[in-house]
């Protein structure tokens, strides 16, 4: 059936950024019935996950500092993520008030009832959440008590001062703003504490450049706390900051298709556009023309007597890929000069055992001219060192090697949600997974003439992800663009690294903060501060 637009959609199609031609691809996208990625196997250790040797480690240590001085490294962080999902369960009962009266949830928690049971550890552990005194602070503006609260079973206004704008407006901010960790002297938030670890990693001998994707609803809280922070860490500890913000692209948005396949349509006849997921942030990432850039999810942080722990890490696969780019550059350097002939063998070498990249069969008989191009190909492309850790069922992307159209193998983090779980053989390779990736990865962004890679160039457009949403209660098709770390880098020289457990410490729930990794020390200091 032949698709035709009307003038208010080309209007709207226009003040997004998006071409008709592109709506058409994502609609023929929607209606493919494959989506799949092939697993071929898990990556392991010794089958495509390494794993450092004190002797790496010491060379990687000298490589990342002499980048670090060189003021190379950069961080990227996605921190436009809703604490909506980290509060799920708090909200799920704040929006059923009955739950909310003692006897009623007494009742709900003997019966088993998962959100009451939950909402019963919350106020039972809630003087050891980092946000408890800031909280205490909003009710006594207001003239009332924490601990009369919970005394008399007042349970519905503690949750109005904690999640709507009455108070600290937790369900509204994105999760960078909420308070993740206390100290004695003051509790910070996530976007304090990635600001704070970033020297240790970036260089402190400049001033760190840390780039925030946000959205732009809540910019002004970003800038409003970053002015205060800056002044302070400058004042305090001599530590400088070059801090950038971006937004998701509106051009990146896809849209939305009914069962059939049909553009769907709101109420008043609109066509419906919803943003495509981090895979979107692709953009982003290319536009900061940056050298070596760190991503890390802005959840992942850990408090002051941890941070050097995971700054020993970040240094070792930051000097990893200082190696391996030296290496690349190197040889393609050569490649594309006049002894090119003596480099081929060498080049060849390097990328099947160094970068485990898969070759045709017939490589060895081609002509050395068309080597020669395979090669170039092969390796002129961003690099990327992604830290593994061993699989303890945290939800995300595994390391695995990906059988493409041609039948060749690639490295790929791979999503559950790409994989034919359908199929017993793929199910039972999925679920053999050892290692899992916390988005724990650093990146090569610079070809070897110093110019910098355009991203888009090598992304898999077909590894997409369909969800199915409902819009004003009917079913949708949407399309998830490529995962940044997914589709996103698919086409990008991948190497997996097995990297501690300790350095993965994220906050999905409400209750990971209760967690060791993000309690202080002395636990009073949260029940002092409360």
């Amino acid at each position: 059936m032949k698709l035709t637009f009307t003038d208010a959609d080309h209007r709207r199609m226009k003040s997004l950024g998006i071409s008709a031609d592109c709506v058409l691809d994502q609609i023929a996208t929607l209606r493919r019935s494959e989506f799949f990625v092939r697993l071929r196997r898990p990556c392991t250790p010794l089958d495509g996950i390494r794993q450092f040797d004190d002797e790496a480690l010491a060379r990687f240590k000298l490589l990342h500092a002499g980048a670090a001085r060189e003021g190379r490294f950069t961080k990227f962080v996605p921190a436009s993520g809703a604490a909506t999902r980290m509060f799920q369960s708090i909200l799920s009962i704040y929006y059923l008030p009955q739950y909310l009266e003692r006897d009623e949830l007494q009742k709900r928690v003997a019966q088993g009832v998962l959100i009451a049971c939950d909402f019963k550890h919350f106020i039972d552990e809630l003087a050891r959440f980092p946000f408890t005194a800031e909280l205490a602070r909003a009710l006594a503006r207001d003239g009332q008590s924490l601990d009369g609260l919970i005394r008399e079973g007042r349970f519905r206004t503690l949750l109005e001062y904690l999640l709507t704008e009455r108070g600290l407006n937790y369900r509204n901010l994105p999760k960078a703003l909420l308070l993740f960790h206390a100290y004695p002297e003051e509790s910070r938030t996530a976007f304090e504490e990635q600001l704070r670890e970033s020297p240790g990693y970036l260089g402190a001998d400049t001033a760190a450049g840390v780039h925030f994707t946000v959205s732009e609803e809540h910019l002004e809280g970003f800038l409003r706390l970053e002015l205060e922070l800056c002044q302070r860490l400058a004042e305090r500890h001599g530590a400088t900051f070059q801090i950038s913000f971006s937004f998701q692209k509106t051009s990146t948005n896809t849209i939305a298709v009914n069962m059939k396949g049909m553009p769907f349509r709101d109420r008043l006849g609109r066509l419906h556009f919803r943003p495509a997921g981090h895979g979107a942030l692709v953009e982003n990432l290319s536009e900061l023309n940056a050298d070596l850039i760190y991503i890390k999810n802005v959840d992942n942080v850990v408090p002051d007597r941890l941070k050097e722990s995971v700054h020993f890490w970040k240094r070792a696969l930051g000097g990893c890929l200082v190696a391996i780019q030296q290496a690349v550059h190197s040889l393609l350097r050569r490649l594309a000069g006049s002894d090119w002939a003596n480099a081929i063998g060498e080049a060849a070498t390097f990328a099947s055992s160094e970068l485990l990249l898969d070759f045709p069969a017939e490589f060895a008989n081609w002509p050395e001219g068309q080597k020669r191009a395979f090669l170039i190909d092969a390796l002129d492309r961003p690099i990327r060192i992604c830290g593994v850790v061993a699989n303890a069922g945290e939800p995300g992307g595994a390391p695995f090697w990906v059988e493409d159209a041609k039948g060749r193998l690639t490295l790929q983090i791979v999503e559950k949600a790409q994989v034919d779980l359908s199929s017993p053989q793929q199910h039972a390779l999925w679920n053999s997974s050892t290692h899992f990736n916390p988005v724990d990865i650093v990146c090569g962004l610079r070809n070897f003439e110093g110019k910098n890679f355009d991203l888009k160039n090598f992304v898999d457009p077909g590894a997409v992800i369909i969800t199915r949403k409902s819009i004003e209660g009917t079913d949708v098709h949407a399309i998830e663009l490529p995962g940044l770390w997914n589709g996103g880098m698919a086409r990008w020289i991948t190497l997996f690294v097995e990297v501690p457990q300790f350095t993965f410490n994220p906050v999905k729930s409400v209750f990971d903060l209760l967690r060791p990794e993000h309690q202080p020390e002395d636990d009073t200091i949260l029940r002092r501060s409360c």
